[in-house]
Protein backbone atom coordinates (compact mmCIF):
# COMPACT_ATOMS: atom_id res chain seq x y z
CA UNK A 1 0.00 0.00 0.00
CA UNK A 2 1.14 3.68 -0.67
CA UNK A 3 -0.56 7.01 0.01
CA UNK A 4 -1.69 7.58 -3.65
CA UNK A 5 -4.94 7.79 -1.86
CA UNK A 6 -4.27 11.04 -0.44
CA UNK A 7 -2.86 12.66 -3.86
CA UNK A 8 -5.71 11.60 -5.30
CA UNK A 9 -8.53 12.58 -2.74
CA UNK A 10 -8.04 16.77 -1.61
CA UNK A 11 -9.81 15.38 1.81
CA UNK A 12 -7.18 13.09 2.53
CA UNK A 13 -4.96 15.72 2.82
CA UNK A 14 -3.58 15.54 6.14
CA UNK A 15 -5.62 17.18 8.79
CA UNK A 16 -2.82 18.77 10.24
CA UNK A 17 1.24 18.26 10.94
CA UNK A 18 2.65 18.70 14.15
CA UNK A 19 6.46 19.33 15.16
CA UNK A 20 6.66 15.82 16.36
CA UNK A 21 6.84 14.69 12.30
CA UNK A 22 3.08 13.05 12.51
CA UNK A 23 0.58 14.29 10.15
CA UNK A 24 -3.21 13.66 11.40
CA UNK A 25 -6.53 12.51 9.48
CA UNK A 26 -9.96 12.14 9.18
CA UNK A 27 -10.78 8.78 10.57
CA UNK A 28 -13.88 8.96 8.40
CA UNK A 29 -12.50 9.49 5.43
CA UNK A 30 -10.60 6.99 2.79
CA UNK A 31 -8.94 4.81 2.68
CA UNK A 32 -10.06 4.15 6.40
CA UNK A 33 -12.54 1.95 6.51
CA UNK A 34 -14.96 2.22 9.49
CA UNK A 35 -17.44 -0.26 10.93
CA UNK A 36 -19.81 -0.55 13.73
CA UNK A 37 -21.54 2.73 12.92
CA UNK A 38 -24.87 3.98 11.35
CA UNK A 39 -23.00 7.78 10.86
CA UNK A 40 -20.26 9.71 11.81
CA UNK A 41 -18.84 13.42 13.19
CA UNK A 42 -20.55 12.58 16.01
CA UNK A 43 -20.27 8.99 15.89
CA UNK A 44 -23.77 7.13 16.76
CA UNK A 45 -25.04 3.67 16.39
CA UNK A 46 -28.63 3.99 15.27
CA UNK A 47 -30.52 6.66 13.81
CA UNK A 48 -31.57 9.39 16.23
CA UNK A 49 -34.98 9.39 15.77
CA UNK A 50 -35.09 5.45 16.12
CA UNK A 51 -33.20 6.11 19.43
CA UNK A 52 -35.52 8.88 20.81
CA UNK A 53 -38.66 6.99 20.02
CA UNK A 54 -37.17 4.02 21.69
CA UNK A 55 -36.15 6.03 25.18
CA UNK A 56 -34.63 8.56 26.86
CA UNK A 57 -31.47 6.39 27.74
CA UNK A 58 -30.75 4.73 24.70
CA UNK A 59 -31.07 8.39 22.87
CA UNK A 60 -27.87 8.89 25.29
CA UNK A 61 -26.40 5.74 24.77
CA UNK A 62 -26.62 5.94 20.95
CA UNK A 63 -23.58 8.33 21.02
CA UNK A 64 -21.32 5.74 22.96
CA UNK A 65 -18.78 4.35 20.33
CA UNK A 66 -19.41 0.46 21.50
CA UNK A 67 -18.16 -1.69 19.17
CA UNK A 68 -17.05 0.86 16.44
CA UNK A 69 -13.98 0.21 14.77
CA UNK A 70 -11.73 1.72 11.96
CA UNK A 71 -9.43 -0.40 9.88
CA UNK A 72 -5.85 0.70 8.21
CA UNK A 73 -2.75 -0.12 6.63
CA UNK A 74 0.55 1.95 7.50
CA UNK A 75 4.09 1.47 7.64
CA UNK A 76 4.26 4.33 10.33
CA UNK A 77 6.22 3.35 13.33
CA UNK A 78 3.97 5.14 15.47
CA UNK A 79 -0.02 5.30 15.53
CA UNK A 80 -1.64 8.21 17.12
CA UNK A 81 -5.20 8.88 18.04
CA UNK A 82 -6.57 12.75 18.49
CA UNK A 83 -10.31 12.65 19.72
CA UNK A 84 -12.69 15.00 20.51
CA UNK A 85 -15.26 13.77 23.36
CA UNK A 86 -18.48 16.06 24.96
CA UNK A 87 -18.07 14.35 27.88
CA UNK A 88 -16.02 11.51 29.43
CA UNK A 89 -17.69 8.43 30.81
CA UNK A 90 -15.97 7.14 34.60
CA UNK A 91 -16.89 4.31 36.73
CA UNK A 92 -15.38 3.10 39.73
CA UNK A 93 -15.86 -0.93 38.40
CA UNK A 94 -14.61 -0.35 35.00
CA UNK A 95 -11.16 0.26 33.89
CA UNK A 96 -11.36 4.30 31.25
CA UNK A 97 -9.27 2.27 29.02
CA UNK A 98 -12.06 0.39 28.60
CA UNK A 99 -15.09 3.16 29.36
CA UNK A 100 -13.40 6.39 27.76
CA UNK A 101 -10.43 4.59 25.41
CA UNK A 102 -9.03 2.74 22.14
CA UNK A 103 -7.37 0.22 22.34
CA UNK A 104 -4.84 -1.64 18.74
CA UNK A 105 -4.57 -4.78 17.25
CA UNK A 106 -2.54 -6.32 14.48
CA UNK A 107 -4.39 -8.13 12.05
CA UNK A 108 -2.52 -10.80 10.10
CA UNK A 109 -3.66 -13.81 8.29
CA UNK A 110 -3.33 -16.16 10.82
CA UNK A 111 -5.31 -13.62 13.20
CA UNK A 112 -5.74 -10.23 15.33
CA UNK A 113 -3.20 -9.77 18.02
CA UNK A 114 -3.58 -7.14 20.66
CA UNK A 115 -0.66 -4.15 20.52
CA UNK A 116 -1.50 -1.19 22.26
CA UNK A 117 -4.10 0.78 24.29
CA UNK A 118 -4.31 4.39 24.75
CA UNK A 119 -4.10 5.52 28.75
CA UNK A 120 -5.24 8.67 29.05
CA UNK A 121 -4.99 10.80 32.36
CA UNK A 122 -7.54 10.74 34.76
CA UNK A 123 -8.77 14.10 34.77
CA UNK A 124 -9.75 14.42 30.86
CA UNK A 125 -12.94 15.67 30.12
CA UNK A 126 -13.17 16.78 26.55
CA UNK A 127 -10.90 14.06 24.45
CA UNK A 128 -7.11 13.70 24.10
CA UNK A 129 -3.98 12.92 21.76
CA UNK A 130 -1.93 9.97 22.43
CA UNK A 131 0.61 8.69 20.39
CA UNK A 132 1.68 4.22 20.45
CA UNK A 133 4.80 2.95 18.86
CA UNK A 134 4.52 0.32 16.69
CA UNK A 135 6.44 -2.78 16.05
CA UNK A 136 7.92 -4.39 12.79
CA UNK A 137 8.65 -3.61 9.22
CA UNK A 138 6.59 -2.91 6.23
CA UNK A 139 2.74 -2.51 5.69
CA UNK A 140 1.18 -3.30 8.40
CA UNK A 141 -2.90 -3.81 8.84
CA UNK A 142 -4.64 -2.28 12.19
CA UNK A 143 -7.98 -2.27 13.91
CA UNK A 144 -8.58 0.29 16.31
CA UNK A 145 -11.45 -0.17 18.52
CA UNK A 146 -13.72 2.78 19.97
CA UNK A 147 -14.85 3.48 23.44
CA UNK A 148 -17.21 1.24 25.23
CA UNK A 149 -18.69 3.76 27.17
CA UNK A 150 -18.14 7.44 25.90
CA UNK A 151 -19.56 9.39 23.29
CA UNK A 152 -16.51 10.52 20.46
CA UNK A 153 -17.67 13.80 18.18
CA UNK A 154 -14.69 13.35 16.04
CA UNK A 155 -11.24 11.13 15.42
CA UNK A 156 -8.07 12.16 13.76
CA UNK A 157 -5.71 9.23 13.54
CA UNK A 158 -2.14 10.31 12.96
CA UNK A 159 0.54 8.39 11.22
CA UNK A 160 4.92 9.63 10.68
CA UNK A 161 4.87 11.84 7.98
CA UNK A 162 5.96 10.06 4.63
CA UNK A 163 4.36 6.97 5.76
CA UNK A 164 2.08 5.07 3.48
CA UNK A 165 -1.77 4.70 4.75
CA UNK A 166 -4.18 2.49 2.68
CA UNK A 167 -7.12 0.27 3.92
CA UNK A 168 -7.41 -2.11 6.51
CA UNK A 169 -7.75 -5.93 6.35
CA UNK A 170 -11.23 -7.35 4.78
CA UNK A 171 -13.95 -8.79 6.89
CA UNK A 172 -15.42 -12.39 5.82
CA UNK A 173 -17.99 -11.02 2.79
CA UNK A 174 -21.13 -11.27 4.56
CA UNK A 175 -23.52 -8.83 6.30
CA UNK A 176 -22.86 -8.13 10.58
CA UNK A 177 -23.94 -10.12 13.40
CA UNK A 178 -26.12 -8.09 14.92
CA UNK A 179 -26.25 -8.01 19.42
CA UNK A 180 -29.10 -6.39 21.10
CA UNK A 181 -28.69 -6.12 24.90
CA UNK A 182 -27.76 -4.19 27.97
CA UNK A 183 -24.76 -3.01 29.30
CA UNK A 184 -23.27 -6.66 29.66
CA UNK A 185 -23.77 -6.22 25.45
CA UNK A 186 -22.50 -2.91 25.54
CA UNK A 187 -19.28 -3.48 27.03
CA UNK A 188 -19.20 -3.31 30.89
CA UNK A 189 -16.75 -3.84 32.44
CA UNK A 190 -13.81 -4.92 29.87
CA UNK A 191 -10.94 -3.50 30.84
CA UNK A 192 -10.01 -2.40 26.77
CA UNK A 193 -12.46 -2.28 24.15
CA UNK A 194 -11.69 -5.11 22.32
CA UNK A 195 -11.78 -7.31 25.14
CA UNK A 196 -15.72 -7.07 24.75
CA UNK A 197 -17.05 -10.70 23.78
CA UNK A 198 -18.18 -9.49 20.61
CA UNK A 199 -15.27 -7.77 19.58
CA UNK A 200 -13.21 -11.16 21.12
CA UNK A 201 -15.64 -13.03 18.54
CA UNK A 202 -15.02 -10.93 15.44
CA UNK A 203 -11.37 -11.39 15.62
CA UNK A 204 -11.63 -15.23 15.85
CA UNK A 205 -13.89 -15.62 13.01
CA UNK A 206 -13.04 -12.46 10.90
CA UNK A 207 -16.50 -11.47 11.07
CA UNK A 208 -17.93 -7.96 11.46
CA UNK A 209 -20.58 -6.88 13.88
CA UNK A 210 -22.92 -4.06 15.30
CA UNK A 211 -23.23 -3.41 19.18
CA UNK A 212 -26.83 -2.28 20.16
CA UNK A 213 -26.06 -2.94 23.63
CA UNK A 214 -27.52 0.13 25.65
CA UNK A 215 -26.64 -0.05 28.84
CA UNK A 216 -29.59 0.16 31.56
CA UNK A 217 -32.12 0.55 28.62
CA UNK A 218 -32.39 -2.48 26.34
CA UNK A 219 -36.41 -3.24 26.98
CA UNK A 220 -37.60 -4.34 24.12
CA UNK A 221 -39.70 -1.39 22.63
CA UNK A 222 -41.33 -1.54 19.03
CA UNK A 223 -39.26 0.80 17.52
CA UNK A 224 -35.70 -0.37 18.35
CA UNK A 225 -36.89 -3.94 17.17
CA UNK A 226 -38.69 -2.69 14.45
CA UNK A 227 -35.66 -1.16 13.26
CA UNK A 228 -33.29 -4.25 14.17
CA UNK A 229 -35.25 -6.26 12.63
CA UNK A 230 -34.49 -4.34 9.11
CA UNK A 231 -30.71 -4.15 9.56
CA UNK A 232 -29.30 -6.55 6.62
CA UNK A 233 -27.03 -9.12 8.79
CA UNK A 234 -25.91 -12.55 8.79
CA UNK A 235 -26.98 -13.27 12.24
CA UNK A 236 -28.84 -11.50 15.58
CA UNK A 237 -28.00 -12.36 19.10
CA UNK A 238 -30.78 -11.16 21.79
CA UNK A 239 -28.93 -10.36 25.10
CA UNK A 240 -31.32 -8.41 26.80
CA UNK A 241 -32.12 -10.13 29.85
CA UNK A 242 -31.11 -8.28 32.18
CA UNK A 243 -32.44 -4.58 31.68
CA UNK A 244 -36.37 -6.01 31.72
CA UNK A 245 -37.72 -4.94 34.83
CA UNK A 246 -39.05 -8.08 35.40
CA UNK A 247 -39.88 -11.54 34.26
CA UNK A 248 -43.65 -9.80 33.19
CA UNK A 249 -42.04 -7.46 31.53
CA UNK A 250 -39.75 -9.93 29.39
CA UNK A 251 -42.80 -12.35 28.61
CA UNK A 252 -44.18 -9.27 27.45
CA UNK A 253 -41.65 -8.49 24.95
CA UNK A 254 -39.50 -11.60 24.27
CA UNK A 255 -41.01 -13.51 21.75
CA UNK A 256 -42.49 -10.52 20.01
CA UNK A 257 -38.87 -9.45 19.76
CA UNK A 258 -37.60 -12.61 18.25
CA UNK A 259 -41.17 -12.86 15.78
CA UNK A 260 -40.31 -9.42 14.71
CA UNK A 261 -37.17 -10.28 13.41
CA UNK A 262 -37.65 -13.75 12.25
CA UNK A 263 -40.07 -12.07 9.99
CA UNK A 264 -38.11 -9.78 8.28
CA UNK A 265 -35.24 -12.63 8.35
CA UNK A 266 -36.22 -15.74 7.55
CA UNK A 267 -32.97 -17.98 7.08
CA UNK A 268 -30.50 -15.85 9.86
CA UNK A 269 -29.71 -17.91 12.59
CA UNK A 270 -31.19 -16.37 15.83
CA UNK A 271 -29.49 -17.05 19.19
CA UNK A 272 -31.69 -16.13 22.35
CA UNK A 273 -28.92 -15.55 25.64
CA UNK A 274 -30.19 -15.66 29.17
CA UNK A 275 -28.39 -13.49 31.56
CA UNK A 276 -24.74 -15.52 32.19
CA UNK A 277 -24.45 -14.17 36.08
CA UNK A 278 -27.25 -16.63 37.00
CA UNK A 279 -25.37 -18.03 40.34
CA UNK A 280 -25.62 -14.54 41.65
CA UNK A 281 -29.60 -14.15 41.93
CA UNK A 282 -30.87 -17.75 41.41
CA UNK A 283 -34.61 -17.51 41.89
CA UNK A 284 -34.98 -14.41 39.74
CA UNK A 285 -32.53 -15.68 37.07
CA UNK A 286 -34.69 -18.78 36.76
CA UNK A 287 -38.12 -17.07 36.29
CA UNK A 288 -36.65 -14.91 33.55
CA UNK A 289 -34.71 -17.65 32.26
CA UNK A 290 -38.36 -20.09 31.66
CA UNK A 291 -39.59 -16.75 29.65
CA UNK A 292 -36.33 -17.41 26.87
CA UNK A 293 -37.30 -20.70 26.95
CA UNK A 294 -40.48 -20.56 26.57
CA UNK A 295 -39.68 -18.27 23.40
CA UNK A 296 -37.16 -20.90 22.18
CA UNK A 297 -40.28 -23.54 22.30
CA UNK A 298 -42.61 -21.18 19.91
CA UNK A 299 -39.80 -20.65 17.63
CA UNK A 300 -39.43 -24.50 17.43
CA UNK A 301 -42.99 -25.59 17.79
CA UNK A 302 -43.30 -23.21 14.59
CA UNK A 303 -40.55 -25.26 12.75
CA UNK A 304 -37.48 -22.82 13.12
CA UNK A 305 -34.44 -25.33 13.00
CA UNK A 306 -32.15 -21.84 12.65
CA UNK A 307 -33.03 -20.56 16.42
CA UNK A 308 -30.54 -21.32 19.73
CA UNK A 309 -30.71 -20.85 22.51
CA UNK A 310 -27.98 -20.02 25.37
CA UNK A 311 -28.42 -20.85 29.23
CA UNK A 312 -26.50 -18.31 30.98
CA UNK A 313 -26.06 -20.38 33.78
CA UNK A 314 -23.93 -22.78 32.03
CA UNK A 315 -21.67 -19.86 31.05
CA UNK A 316 -19.30 -19.00 33.68
CA UNK A 317 -19.54 -22.41 34.98
CA UNK A 318 -16.64 -24.33 36.49
CA UNK A 319 -13.40 -23.06 36.79
CA UNK A 320 -12.87 -19.25 38.35
CA UNK A 321 -17.02 -19.14 38.37
CA UNK A 322 -16.56 -16.86 41.03
CA UNK A 323 -13.96 -14.83 39.41
CA UNK A 324 -15.83 -13.86 36.09
CA UNK A 325 -17.39 -10.43 37.12
CA UNK A 326 -16.49 -7.57 38.88
CA UNK A 327 -19.33 -6.72 41.14
CA UNK A 328 -21.72 -9.98 40.58
CA UNK A 329 -23.23 -8.25 37.04
CA UNK A 330 -21.02 -7.03 34.61
CA UNK A 331 -18.10 -9.68 33.32
CA UNK A 332 -14.94 -8.98 33.61
CA UNK A 333 -12.08 -10.08 31.29
CA UNK A 334 -12.20 -13.72 32.43
CA UNK A 335 -16.33 -13.96 32.04
CA UNK A 336 -16.24 -11.90 28.30
CA UNK A 337 -13.47 -14.65 27.05
CA UNK A 338 -16.40 -17.01 28.60
CA UNK A 339 -19.13 -15.59 26.72
CA UNK A 340 -17.01 -15.08 23.52
CA UNK A 341 -16.34 -18.69 23.68
CA UNK A 342 -19.55 -20.22 23.80
CA UNK A 343 -21.46 -17.88 21.56
CA UNK A 344 -18.43 -17.75 19.31
CA UNK A 345 -18.95 -21.96 19.46
CA UNK A 346 -22.72 -21.48 18.16
CA UNK A 347 -22.36 -19.08 15.34
CA UNK A 348 -19.02 -21.09 14.44
CA UNK A 349 -22.03 -23.99 13.56
CA UNK A 350 -24.40 -21.66 12.48
CA UNK A 351 -22.44 -19.78 10.05
CA UNK A 352 -20.03 -22.88 8.46
CA UNK A 353 -21.65 -23.72 5.56
CA UNK A 354 -18.61 -21.95 3.73
CA UNK A 355 -19.11 -18.43 5.18
CA UNK A 356 -15.84 -18.21 7.49
CA UNK A 357 -12.61 -18.56 5.28
CA UNK A 358 -9.05 -18.42 7.48
CA UNK A 359 -8.22 -15.08 7.08
CA UNK A 360 -10.05 -11.62 5.24
CA UNK A 361 -6.42 -9.90 4.40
Amino acid sequence: MTDVTRELDPKMNAASADPNGMVWFDATMAPFDLYGFYAANPFRRMPEEVAAATNAGVKRNNFHTAGGRVRFSTDSTRIGVRVSMPYVTKFVHMPMTGSSSFDVYLDTPSGSVFRSVFKPDVKIDRGFEMVAKTKGTGTRFYTLNFPLYSPVDRLEIGIDAGASLGGGARYTDIPPVVYYGSSITQGACASRPGLAYQAIISRKLNIDFVNLGFSGNALGEQPIVDYMAHIKMSAFVADYDHNAPSAAHLEKTHCNLYRTVREANPDIPIILLSRPDFIFSPEESCDRRAVIEDTFRYARAQGDRRVWYIDGDGICRGEEEDSCSTDGTHPNDIGFMKMADCIGRILTRALRHGTIPESGI
